[in-house]
């Protein structure tokens, strides 16, 4: 298996902006090492920031709106017989949904900074028929930061990209553990509010 991501990571290597993008809406290769990489190809000169952030958002977005429409579109049924493809296991389902039902359209800008939970939220939200055009902010707005952090990760790290998990680690926690405390901190809020 190892082999298989190995020979697609390589096609998507080879192919700069479009291969940041494509990496990142097929989602079988951790979205960390795709923009690490592209990071790598800022620093080497072989693209833009800009265009590399924008590949990144583009892709990102893409893979997202796939998850909420085989949500919205075929339900649970349909990703527990076929998910396990894109990597997606009824556990993985179970928690985004439990987080989706408790904490509402708000879990989906906060989830995109929680491993695990973070690739599968999106299907919950299909599969609750969400409206669209929050889906899409509250992701868009996820995927920018997310998307920035890693490339410009990766280009700090140049020859050394390959470090990136480890490197991104001790800052992905405290970045994780700021979004929820300011999710909890909405919520109260708003529930005083009402």
């Amino acid at each position: 298996m190892e082999q298989f991501f190995l020979a697609v990571f390589e096609i998507f290597t080879g192919l700069g902006v479009i291969g940041i993008a494509l990496g990142l809406m097929i989602e079988i290769i951790p979205s960390e090492i795709v923009l690490g990489y592209g990071g790598y190809l800022i620093s080497k000169g072989e693209v833009g920031f800009i265009s590399a952030a924008v590949a990144g958002v583009f892709g990102g977005t893409l893979a997202q709106l796939f998850l909420y429409w085989a949500g919205s579109y075929g339900g649970r049924p349909f990703l527990e017989k076929y998910g396990k493809y894109i990597f997606i296991q009824p556990k993985h389902l179970d928690l985004s949904e439990k987080w989706f039902q408790n904490y509402g359209p708000i879990v989906i800008f906060t989830a995109r900074f929680i491993p695990v939970v973070r690739h599968a939220i999106s299907i919950p939200a299909g599969i609750a028929k969400m409206r669209f055009l929050p889906f899409l902010l509250y992701t868009v707005a996820a995927v920018i930061p997310w998307t920035i952090l890693f490339l410009y990760i990766g280009f700090e790290l140049g020859e050394n990209w390959r470090e990136i998990k480890e490197v991104a680690e001790p800052l992905i926690v405290p970045i994780s553990i700021l979004i929820i405390l300011g999710a909890i901190t909405y919520f109260v809020f708003d529930r005083k509010r009402e």
